[in-house]
């Protein structure tokens, strides 16, 4: 379905201080993070191939691996096009630091962008659950994957990745709950803070990696 862009309209750095204000009156934890660190960033990331499959290497490692596996892959294959990454070969994806799902991840999604099947650029005028059914037909591609990228690069303002662990660590510790909540009460807790999930995510986010002396 074709979304309604004035009631889904992508977040801007503008429109991120404003709703953090807005969160931060609604919701004191979240207000004491403001307070501790100031407001989250943007995390806005550039559209396209390079992106999604930077967002694949994220699942279930560390940021920190995935950025040098990522890095590694840019000189390798430069230009990073569907087409250049198809001809790395798998021997090469493995010692640059995918794991051989995630070459075979990475090697579905450029096929699909390379035929057609996939159109990244389209995305922008599907709602949010136009754009999770389209990006999920691709292998490797799940709720977590979708959501990620609807979040940080169509900046949609109402995306709540429930099965995102750092998430989850931060809002047992903001929430003073004492353990990591389940994808199920993760969702139940996202509740209060529609129509802003995604910045509430920002500013959780924002709250586990100061905890952890990591800049945001």
């Amino acid at each position: 379905m074709v979304r309604d862009v004035h009631l889904d309209r992508p977040l801007t750095a503008a429109r991120l201080e404003a709703v953090v204000a807005e969160l931060a009156d609604r919701d004191a934890d979240l207000a004491g993070i403001v307070a501790r660190h100031g407001p989250p960033p943007l995390w806005d990331r550039e559209p396209g191939f390079p992106t999604l499959l930077h967002i694949i290497l994220e699942q279930q490692v560390s940021l920190a691996s995935a950025r040098a596996a990522f890095d590694r892959l840019r000189v390798a294959a430069e230009p990073l096009t569907p087409v250049r990454f198809l001809e790395v070969t798998d021997a090469e994806l493995l010692a640059i630091g995918f794991s051989r799902q995630k070459a075979r991840y990475g090697r579905a999604l450029a096929e699909a962008m390379r035929s057609g099947a996939l159109d990244l650029d389209g995305l922008h005028v599907l709602d949010d659950e136009a754009v999770h059914e389209t990006l999920q037909r691709v292998p490797g591609i799940g709720p977590w994957t979708s959501t990620i990228y609807l979040l940080m690069v169509l900046l949609r303002p109402d995306l709540w990745p429930a099965g995102d662990i750092a998430l989850a660590e931060s809002v047992g510790e903001v929430k003073g709950i004492g353990r990591r909540p389940d994808a199920t009460e993760m969702a139940e807790l996202g509740e209060a803070w529609r129509p802003w999930r995604s910045v509430a995510a920002r500013l959780l986010w924002h709250d586990y990696l100061a905890r952890r002396g990591r800049a945001g």
